[in-house]
């Protein structure tokens, strides 16, 4: 075999490849882009214990099916882009480092108080949620910084000497330090963290300043705790991944996607690990976006539906809404990121009988191991893809383009079971796991949209995700949607949409004094530094061009909360700077709320910063083919709202462009189905995706 760069050598001039790798509860999705746009999709079980395992096979099967041998593909590939559910799982559960932190003497208590609040406050009996860090661990350091900066306790080595021998004594993983208002100078953090690692090599160690610089100390301990928790973890997984990659014959760049949509090098995701929480979620946050500028429309759902969960967030004018503040297994991460709502149901998701005595969907999911009882492979609970078989939208013969036989006689006789002991007979079970499995769906969308002021009858419902198309016109007539789109690359679009990120560096300072909106010098000079900052940091992950974005949290100075105030549209340069950046608080002010106050004081809390390095744009994939209608390959008995239909079965690549199907049908590829309902009219999209009208408003 040749040498890595022989074999780039003797390849240079070929076509070179953008690998897109999400890896989900059941599946792991493999997307690459040809330089002339072609897109081709590999999916391969993922592996828990290892996700990287789960990746290289996903890899060699895209090798398969492109006619190349994984080392001449790896070198060929220009970039590979990868979401990970490392950090999530380990939150969610608890398997994260042996974490402790050092702060200031009298306040180790702030991450178990929280914000004084309870997430269900009426609940009387609700038990107090675990801190991540036990007590014990929270260790006291004598130090004191007030929130002008003035030092009144220097750092007492004494005492930071003490705490080091206790984490050396119980042998902790990861070290969390956050000292009190940190975010105005944080000397005494970096002082402790120096002495730390320097006692004990090999202890992973963030301060809350580099997580988060910003006051409200709650927040801020929290993400410094989380950062530390999962930070082990997920640098052992990236470590493997790169290790494996290299064995493989992969020796280019490796970006993470973060949870605020865009990508960094596996070094910064291993420094900033709570940012990778959502990672997964935001490539297909992501895909609604890149999509949403090739044409499919500028307000979207995004509604993927994979093996364990369902993610939707909103692309609102082209641009997708990013928040802070977000809780993952009941942990605050007060970093940038995507506003996407996730709940249990997904094709994995298990019905089973609760404790009322009524069918219930999730959220236990049967995932990738031992799968739906139709895998074979040891389930014995019915999943909602074991509906979809015995309901026959689904083909047994050519699950994943009959890479994998299905066992509908299994899946029957589980369903059997469970409509044993709820009355009902086997068939009518499956269809109440189906139909309640789209109510749960619908439901989190009304989270997304309806409790946030959005009419989702506005939108357009961007299905994906292997199981989003058996799914999405029914949950569109829950909602009253009109429009559904589901692209021919459904199953792996979350992967795709990775390769369509860019660089970003997210960056916040608190710059808050005695109040009022600081002149237009020193707001020039505020964000001068964090540009500064920002550049270097992204110049040094690529050379190519960088691009900022400024904004600003913002409130009326008796207001306990502030808003995030866009600051592009600011002329910055120009005098009345000051006046402009207050003008634009106001504007937003009233966009969300409906009213401003022209005479309040308003506060400048934080500045921020997003510093963007942009890739090059990925080549648009080429247009589905103008050619003859295809006819339906095939008949499939399914049953729809208790009637048995024979449906008209057609082969999703098939389709020509401007196409019509009519339903009620079937669409499938090897990857994902789309199952038509009685008056939808479906029609091929040259753009690559089939878009479904829906008759009439859902009442």
């Amino acid at each position: 075999m040749s040498a890595p760069d022989d074999r780039a050598a003797t390849l240079r001039g070929q076509p070179t490849y953008r690998i897109g790798v999400d890896v989900g509860g059941t599946f792991t999705d493999v997307v690459c882009v040809a330089a002339d746009g072609m897109t081709t999709l590999a999916k391969a079980a993922s592996t828990p214990a290892d996700q990287s395992e789960g990746v290289v096979a996903g890899l060699a099967v895209l090798a398969q099916r492109l006619g190349l041998a994984l080392p001449d593909l790896l070198a060929r590939t220009e970039r590979i882009v990868h979401g990970t559910t490392v950090a999530t799982n380990a939150l969610l559960e608890r398997r994260g480092a042996k974490v402790a932190m050092l702060t200031t003497e009298g306040h180790r208590d702030v991450i178990e108080m929280r914000e004084g609040l309870k997430p269900e406050r009426y609940d009387l009996r609700l038990p107090a949620a675990p801190a991540l860090v036990p007590r014990r661990l929270r260790l006291p350091v004598r130090e004191r910084i007030r929130p002008d900066g003035r030092v009144e306790q220097p750092l007492d080595r004494a005492s930071l000497d003490a705490a080091i021998t206790t984490l050396r004594a119980e042998q902790v993983e990861a070290v969390a330090i956050c000292f009190l208002h940190a975010w105005r100078d944080d000397a005494h953090e970096r002082e402790a963290a120096e002495a730390v690692r320097a006692a004990l090599p090999g202890v992973f160690v963030t301060t809350s300043a580099e997580v988060l610089p910003q006051i409200k100390e709650f927040e801020r301990f929290s993400t410094a705790c989380v950062n530390a928790y999962v930070g082990p973890v997920v640098s052992r997984y990236l470590a493997r991944l790169r290790g494996r990659l290299g064995d493989a014959g992969y020796h280019g760049p490796v970006f993470v996607i973060l949870s605020h949509g865009g990508v960094a090098p596996v070094e910064e995701a291993a420094r900033l690990a709570a940012g990778t929480a959502l990672s997964g979620p935001a490539g297909g946050v992501a895909a609604g976006v890149a999509l949403a500028q090739r044409g499919l429309g500028q307000d979207l759902i995004t509604f993927d539906v994979g093996g364990t969960s369902t993610d939707i967030a909103l692309v609102q004018d082209g641009e997708a809404a990013l928040g802070r503040g977000r809780t993952v297994a009941g942990e605050r991460i007060a970093l940038e990121s995507l506003d996407i709502v996730t709940l249990g149901a997904g094709g994995g998701s298990i019905g089973h009988v609760g404790a009322g005595g009524t069918l219930q969907v999730g959220p236990r999911s049967a995932g990738a191991v031992p799968g739906p009882v139709a895998y074979g492979q040891g389930g014995t609970e019915p999943a909602v893809t074991d509906a979809n078989l015995v309901l026959g939208y689904l083909d047994a013969n050519n699950f994943l383009g009959g890479a994998r036989k299905l066992d509908r006689d299994g899946a029957l006789a589980a369903f059997g079971r469970l409509g044993a002991s709820l009355g009902i007979d086997a068939m009518a079970a499956a269809e109440g796991v189906h139909r309640l499995a789209n109510v749960r769906m619908a439901d989190g969308i009304r989270v997304a949209t309806v409790r946030r002021g959005v009419d989702p009858r506005d939108f357009t419902l961007l299905a994906f995700g292997g199981a989003a198309g058996l799914h999405a016109s029914a949950v569109a007539r829950e909602l009253g949607v009109m429009r559904v789109a589901v692209p021919v690359f459904a199953a792996g679009l979350s992967a795709w949409g990775m390769l369509h990120t860019d660089l970003r560096y997210e960056m916040a300072r608190s710059e808050i004094g005695a109040g009022g909106v600081p002149d237009d010098d020193a707001l020039r000079s505020i964000w001068a530094g964090l540009e500064s900052e920002g550049r270097a940091r992204v110049g040094a992950w690529f050379g190519g061009a960088v691009e900022t974005k400024r904004a600003a949290d913002m409130r009326y100075g008796e207001q306990v909360f502030e808003i995030a105030v866009p600051l592009d549209g600011v002329a910055w340069d120009a005098p009345g700077l000051a006046a402009r950046v207050t003008a634009a608080f106001h504007a937003r002010h009233e966009s969300l709320f409906t009213y401003a106050l022209a005479g309040e004081e308003v506060v400048l809390v934080n500045a921020r910063l997003a510093v963007i390095g942009r890739l090059p744009p990925m080549p648009a994939p080429p247009a589905v083919a103008a050619r003859a209608p295809a006819a339906p390959f095939a008949t499939r008995r399914a049953r729809l709202e208790g009637a048995e239909h024979d449906l008209p079965v057609f082969d999703f690549a098939a389709l020509a462009d401007g196409q019509q199907v009519a339903g009620p049908a079937i669409i499938e590829s090897d990857t994902t189905t789309v199952l038509l309902l009685p008056g939808d009219q479906a029609r091929m999209d040259a753009r690559g995706w089939v878009d479904v009208t829906l008759p009439g408003e859902s009442t």
